[in-house]
């Protein structure tokens, strides 16, 4: 995860197409939030597993999504690779001391939030056992890397939004779960990454 990375040209692959070229013109507000969130890599049965969260109802724009665990930064984070540690830590049980960072994806605007995020990527050496924060996950969901790899996995849908908008999107089938939006363009960066290596 050295420089150049794939940026932009890899999250465009998972871009939502409605306006798709003035979701890329957008550059982040001076008052966007800072946050980050964890791609988290463990074994388990011979694989290579990342969990997702999908996030509960509640009356917010990533209401009932698949999200990587993370959030905004606190002012006692040292930085952003601590901000999505605690944060997983918080959402679902995995304590900051088994995880070894690898490296960092490229930054990405989210307009609907205003959140300027850092995704992180992490690996644990053992198999992990997760605790969710019933407040902040209706369900863990653990994804393969095999299936990330899996071009077929890649789909379009439309979606509707909660202001009626329909959104033509391609989205990640993880396990019957549509993984779309930031979530998918992160996972996308990664994806060109891994592909690049073997």
């Amino acid at each position: 995860m050295k420089a150049p990375l794939p940026g932009e040209v890899a999250q465009r692959k998972m871009a939502p197409l409605f306006k798709i070229e003035d979701r890329f013109k957008l550059s982040s507000p001076k008052s966007a939030r800072r946050g980050g969130v964890l791609l988290l890599l463990y074994p388990e049965q011979e694989k290579i597993f990342f969990p997702l969260m999908l996030r509960p109802s509640y009356p917010g724009v990533h209401s009932d999504q698949v999200s990587l665990p993370g959030g905004k930064v606190e002012k006692y984070d040292k930085n952003l690779i601590q901000t999505a540690l605690r944060e997983t830590h918080e959402e679902i049980g995995v304590d900051p001391s088994q995880v070894t960072i690898l490296g960092e994806l490229t930054d990405l605007y989210i307009p609907a939030s205003n959140f300027l995020v850092r995704p992180v990527v992490g690996f644990a050496r053992h198999s992990l056992s997760f605790q969710p924060d019933p407040k902040e996950v209706k369900k863990i969901i653990k994804a393969t890397l095999i299936d990330l790899l899996d071009d077929s996995k890649m789909k379009q849908t439309q979606l509707e939004l909660t202001n009626k908008l329909i959104l033509d999107t391609p989205y990640f089938d993880v396990k019957q779960h549509v993984v779309w939006g930031a979530t998918a363009m992160i996972l996308s960066e990664f994806k060109t990454i891994v592909k690049e290596i073997f």
